[in-house]
């Protein structure tokens, strides 16, 4: 229970903290900062508790059930490999956490840095912990849509958007293409499981669709890894804060797609299509970035490059896929996050200080900042390899590799003399970086005069520099245990003897190491001036760039099939998209249905009461009556919908379903005066109407009546095909059996709603949400139109039949003024009602959903009898706080059992003793109904007030056309 308890802290405790830190103001900078590094810290301190469990192999599993009758559960387990994983996670981002409160400006919006920083490192936690393939790729998906939004911070900046955005289109392209990866998967074993996916290579590799699985495997983890050629977006993406570079950018996010492949190269590697493909565009990779970083001129742009050439030396030693490759590439993973988050991090020092990160501008910082300058420097030796540092250990054991591995193919052989190639180019960047930043004549035309960043600011940068040399100058003290755990947990039995030490002898590996360190040196000398220029690539790749086929591919997506696709079955208006949606609806449903002999009803209509047949019949006449009368007529169109809508209130009622009647009278009323005041902006209709160019207007019409009629009877014909199929006890017998027992109400209606169904609830307050705020978008956006600005004639003021001045009231606006009061006086009793349903509704006709409905209605009731500004002085309503905060309520309801080993949303009832009054029934049912009462108060309130407030702008405008008139006259009097 412990672990499992500290498996959910893992995941969870980010999320929660990502939604607190989004509700704090924006100067609690301080605030922000503890809140997060208490996150980051406590992730620390939950894996080092856990590490004796993970040291001895174990791995650690909890299971949540979510929708256990849909076989749907939040699957979670641990071992090495996601510890070390984690551990970066948690660690790399308690030391951004504490960077980036010196980095970011006091006037920049830190509580949505911190809370996307929070809630991208719980994404990341789900990717490594998921026990469930689908959830992984839940989890993947997720880390594309939270860096986007961290990649494109600054808003205003067009680079940050333009990145943001190519990163979300290359990944969450790549997240679709490992979605039909894992269900052909989960299809091929026959389970979802990733320990039963990572126990059946066998059965997957000899499978007909493994090359297909393979294919979108691999673009799902080369999109997010970067790797050629989905490479492009990763130095784009550098438009983003330095902390979201240093901790996504070398630590987290890339880092996902190379843990995916180490993850599964037990089911999917070891064949030859896995060894071209992943060891093929990992060397590419490898080579390509390692060349372009040499000639960029910006820092960032530098450690871009570097990242995605390293990102394919791990990519590679994944795809040789021998044992100690694999062990090699989890080595690289730890040394690489190590030393580029803090060399991203003292480039962002030196562009803090300095105002700039244009190498060509800086020069001769090591006087000003000796101290960041001295550890850039080791961090960019232990990036190009130099002994000491971690990664020379991590480069000798590719170079092993390299050299060791015979296969026989042509890219087998070339493996060693590419990795030597590359390492040049590496250890001839890192030098660029130190020389051109540190050493040189002092700048002279800098933005800022350079100093040393503030203390703790330079500290993260310590501490990861300090790491870089515990790892290389003590690899078997400050690794082995490390390494041990993680490599266990990917080869388990096949696990070799592997040896870490600073020397192994005068081998193969340090004579490549020597050749590359030498050869590296001559590169940079004899190239200095050139890589300083203009150009951002060698001369070769300068003229294929990623970035320019993304951008005429998205061009093409984007702007000329659409608009092919739009002259060819498009429509400006209306009624032919509607008509085709209804069209392909009612086909689809037809195709499936058809045939299907159990739908025929075994029932037929016994009797009718001519009662119950006259008001379905003034029914079906309003309905009618509104479909005739709106082309012509939209008021009395709504009124004879009103209509329809309550005969369907009293057919509720008439078959012993008051509850539904109550809702539904309740919706029909704030529906149709939501729509009557929405009635009053619409343009007036045009009388005459442009012939179809296709069918005549009556052919039209008929065709539009055909297809209403067969929609609609076959709707009808659907549903009493299923209510009078059964044979025996329905399920709506099984419900009334059970609410009192399993739900603690009577009223089985709302039991279903707020605990049986629950999840459904909650899915539709959600809908009604994102409705709501789409609703009062658009309406913001909306301007009256012009006939409709002046004041309606109902609201004009009648003359007064008395005293010549005109102030004696007129009957009129007694006439007027008495509903108004009436209306005003009717708030305190629509509160009450909306208390008395809400109260009621788990035992009696009601509940949260009616409640908040009622208050609704009485909040529309004081729009419509004073005036906006009258009102909203008077009572505030924030309907935004009111739907965030019934959402939250509801979800709380809902994980509030898994505290209690519960499935989600699982409900408790149970009497409470009640001093003075005894006991009294009490459900946390009620708690999730509170929810959806604040869901629903919010949602319709927020449209109510878009609507509301046209008549503000319409005052303006007539306003406006006053003034303007007025000043016309005056000009012409002038004249």
């Amino acid at each position: 229970m412990i672990e499992q308890n500290a498996l959910l802290l893992l995941t969870g405790l980010p999320f929660g903290a990502a939604a607190i830190a989004s509700t704090l103001p924006r100067q609690a900078r301080n605030a922000e900062a503890w809140l997060s590094g208490a996150v980051m810290a406590a992730g620390v301190v939950i894996l080092a508790l856990l590490f004796p469990l993970i040291a001895t192999g174990e791995v650690l599993r909890a299971q949540i059930e979510w929708l256990p009758s849909l076989g749907l559960n939040l699957d979670l387990r641990l071992d090495g490999l996601a510890w070390l994983m984690l551990l970066l996670v948690f660690g790399i981002g308690l030391l951004v956490v504490i960077y980036a409160r010196y980095y970011m400006a006091p006037t920049d919006p830190v509580p949505r840095f911190y809370a996307l920083l929070l809630a991208f490192s719980g994404a990341m936690a789900g990717i490594l912990i998921s026990g469930n393939i689908i959830g992984l790729v839940v989890f993947w998906e997720l880390t594309s849509v939270v860096s986007f939004l961290l990649i494109g911070y600054w808003q205003r900046s067009q680079a940050a958007r333009d990145g943001a955005r190519m990163a979300l289109t290359v990944t969450a392209s790549g997240g679709f293409c490992l979605l039909a990866a894992m269900l052909m998967l989960g299809q091929i074993v026959g389970s979802y499981d990733l320990d039963t996916v990572l126990a059946s290579g066998d059965v997957i590799r000899a499978h007909p669709l493994y090359l297909p699985v393979l294919i979108l495997f691999l673009i799902g983890a080369f999109t997010k890894s970067a790797q050629f050629p989905f490479h492009f977006w990763l130095p784009n993406a550098m438009a983003a804060p330095t902390p979201v570079s240093a901790y996504l950018h070398s630590a987290t996010m890339v880092k996902a797609g190379v843990f995916l492949l180490v993850r599964f190269s037990p089911a999917l590697g070891q064949t030859p299509a896995w060894f071209w493909i992943v060891a093929g565009a990992g060397m590419t990779t490898l080579v390509i970035g390692a060349m372009i970083a040499l000639w960029r001129n910006d820092l960032k742009g530098l450690l871009a490059y570097s990242t995605i050439s390293h990102l394919g030396l791990i990519t590679a030693l994944v795809g040789i896929g021998s044992e100690l490759a694999i062990i090699a590439a989890i080595f690289h993973i730890l040394n690489h996050a190590l030393f580029k988050a803090s060399l991203f991090m003292a480039a962002g020092i030196i562009d803090h200080e300095t105002g700039t990160r244009d190498m060509r501008r800086l020069s001769g910082l090591f006087g000003p900042m000796p101290r960041t300058g001295i550890l850039a420097i080791v961090a960019a030796a232990s990036m190009a390899g130099v002994p000491l540092a971690n990664g020379f250990l991590s480069k000798e054991m590719f170079f092993a590799e390299a050299a060791d591995w015979h296969n026989g193919s042509a890219l087998d052989n070339a493996l060693p003399y590419i990795a030597v190639f590359a390492s040049v180019f590496s250890v001839a960047y890192s030098l660029r970086f130190i020389m051109s930043v540190f050493f040189g004549p002092p700048a002279t035309d800098l933005p800022r005069t350079p100093h040393e960043p503030p203390s703790w600011m330079r500290r993260p940068v310590e501490a990861l520099v300090l790491l870089c040399l515990l790892v290389g100058i003590f690899p078997g003290l400050a690794a082995r245990w490390v390494l041990d755990v993680a490599a266990v947990a990917v080869l388990g039995d096949r696990t070799p003897y592997y040896s870490l030490a600073l020397w192994h002898g005068w081998n193969t590996p340090l004579k490549m190491s020597l050749v590359a360190l030498v050869a590296g040196l001559a590169v940079y000398a004899l190239g200095a001036r050139r890589f300083s220029g203009e150009a951002e690539a060698p001369p070769l790749l300068d003229r294929i760039r990623g970035q320019r086929i993304f951008d005429a591919l998205m061009l093409r997506l984007g702007w000329k099939w659409p608009r092919v696709l739009h002259r060819a079955m498009g429509s400006d208006a209306l009624q032919p998209q509607l008509r085709l949606i209804v069209v392909l609806t009612w086909l689809a449903a037809a195709f499936v249905l058809w045939g299907a002999t159990r739908l025929v009803p075994r029932q037929v209509f016994e009797g009718v009461n001519p009662v119950f047949a006259l008001l379905w019949a003034v029914g079906a006449t309003c309905a009618l009556g509104a479909a005739w009368q709106a082309k012509y007529h939209r008021f009395a169109a709504l009124v004879m919908l009103g209509g329809a809508g309550l005969a369907t209130c009293l057919t509720f009622a008439w078959f012993s379903a008051p509850d539904l009647a109550v809702t539904q009278l309740l919706v029909e009323i704030l529906t149709t005066v939501l729509l009557l005041l929405g009635l009053r902006w619409l343009p007036r209709r045009v009388e005459k109407i442009a012939e179809d160019v296709l069918l005549p207007a009556r052919l039209r019409r008929g065709r539009d009546a055909v297809l209403a009629a067969a929609c609609g009877t076959g709707v009808a014909a659907l549903a009493f095909a299923v209510m009078s199929t059964a044979p025996g006890l329905s399920i709506g017998d099984w419900f009334r059996r059970n609410a009192y027992s399993e739900g603690g109400g009577t009223n089985a209606v709302n039991v279903i709603l707020v605990d049986f169904r629950a999840f459904d609830t909650f899915g539709e307050i959600t809908v009604l949400t994102i409705v709501a705020l789409t609703c009062f978008a658009l309406l913001r956006r909306f301007r009256p139109a012009p006939e409709s600005i002046a004041l309606p004639e109902q609201q004009r003021p009648v003359p007064a039949a008395g005293p010549e001045d005109g102030t004696s009231p007129t009957p009129h606006d007694v006439l007027m003024a008495v509903p108004s009061v009436i209306m005003q006086w009717m708030f305190p009793l629509s509160i009450m009602l909306a208390a008395y349903l809400f109260f009621r509704g788990h035992d009696l006709p009601g509940g949260g959903f009616a409640g908040g409905v009622a208050f609704a209605i009485g909040l529309l009731l004081q729009y419509l009898a004073t005036n906006v500004r009258w009102l909203e002085s008077r009572i505030t309503i924030r309907p935004t706080t009111w739907m965030g905060i019934g959402l939250l309520i509801a979800a709380g309801t809902g994980i509030g059992g898994f505290l209690f080993g519960y499935p989600f949303l699982t409900a408790s009832a149970r009497y409470v003793d009640v001093p003075l009054v005894g006991p009294v029934p009490a459900a946390t049912a009620m708690v999730f109904d509170l929810g959806v009462f604040a869901t629903v108060v919010g949602a319709s309130v927020l449209i109510q007030i878009a609507i509301a407030h046209q008549s503000l702008r319409s005052a303006r405008l007539r306003a406006r056309e006053a003034t303007d008139t007025a000043a016309a006259a005056l000009h012409r009097e002038a004249r």
